[in-house]
């Protein structure tokens, strides 16, 4: 048997640990002292259903793409969610490094017995080049949250959250439009306009729904950051079952969009489930229908 962090199949759950690792529990997760979570992560969640989502923007970087310097909330996004499990809690997260940090983060992650599901970049020309870590874990939530903290200490990653802008950018799109057209409600975000669009089918790992599922990373995240004179860069991801690849990498290369990256972000998924990257600077109108056309490639829902 795979060694991995946790195996939720099944009427029980047995952690797969070496011996007493740092993050084996049995603690309920209405017990959780989740105060002190938030403490050990130096900033507070977002909640939605039963999941309890950390971010943590690289806020430190100045990234640029052709041209376009890259606002957090656009790629530079990392994240940890933490959902009540058998035995304890579950986490999935998305971290964002520098080439120099990832060995350096994934050795204390492995320190800390949490378990490397995906390396890889999203984007393409950046500079500097950004890496996306994939990471999960299972056990008691305060040593999970420590267990984070200490990895990226070793990254340059923000460990406290600076004031916020009293005034968010504005959002020089027509809202309404791209709403329209993706037939999903957006929503701002530092200075850029996001979608989440969830698939039909239910996504489980190991045996547990990963729900809700924009909270835990397997929606299709489609993000506008305004680049002037109706223009938007774009990126984000697609989530695709494996028959979808194609046909919608062909939709996307159609409608000018660059598919940037493929690849899988998870190790035990039901179904098995693939992650499209792209990129594109163009009117945000036409990209919003080259995204639609490609959405409707997928089994994803409509609203």
């Amino acid at each position: 048997m795979r060694s991995t962090i946790w195996s939720l199949l099944g009427l029980g759950a047995c952690l797969l640990a070496h011996g007493a690792g740092p993050i084996v529990s049995t603690a309920r997760a209405q017990d959780t002292d989740w105060q002190k979570v938030d403490e050990t992560l130096g900033r507070k969640p977002s909640v939605a259903g039963d999941v309890r989502r950390y971010g943590f923007p690289r806020t430190d970087l100045a990234v640029t793409l052709d041209g376009v310097t890259i606002r957090p909330a656009l790629a530079l996004g990392g994240w940890v969610a933490f959902k009540p499990a058998h035995g304890g809690t579950m986490i999935m997260g998305d971290l964002v490094l520098l080439e120099s940090e990832v060995n350096p983060v994934m050795a204390k992650m492995i320190a800390g017995g949490l378990e490397i599901s995906a390396v890889h970049n999203h984007l393409l020309r950046a500079s500097p080049a950004t890496f996306y870590m994939h990471v999960a874990g299972h056990g008691d939530p305060v040593n999970l949250a420590s267990a984070i903290r200490d990895a990226l200490a070793d990254s340059k990653t923000p460990l406290t959250i600076a004031a916020s802008p009293t005034t968010p950018p504005a959002i020089d799109l027509d809202t309404a439009q791209l709403d329209q057209i993706l037939a999903v409600k957006g929503q701002a975000n530092g200075g850029v306009y996001q979608f989440n669009v969830p698939r039909r089918d239910p996504i489980v790992e190991g045996g547990l729904s990963l729900s809700p599922v924009a909270a835990m990373g397997v929606a299709t995240g489609i993000n506008f950051q305004p680049t002037g004179a109706g223009k938007a860069a774009v990126t984000g991801d697609f989530v695709l079952s494996g028959e979808e690849v194609n046909p919608v990498i062909r939709t996307l290369r159609a409608h000018g969009i660059e598919v940037t990256a493929l690849h899988s972000h998870m190790l035990d998924e039901h179904p098995r489930l693939f992650f499209m990257h792209f990129w594109a600077n163009d009117d945000a109108i036409k990209l919003a229908k080259g995204l639609r056309a490609a959405l409707d490639k997928t089994a994803s829902t409509k609203s």
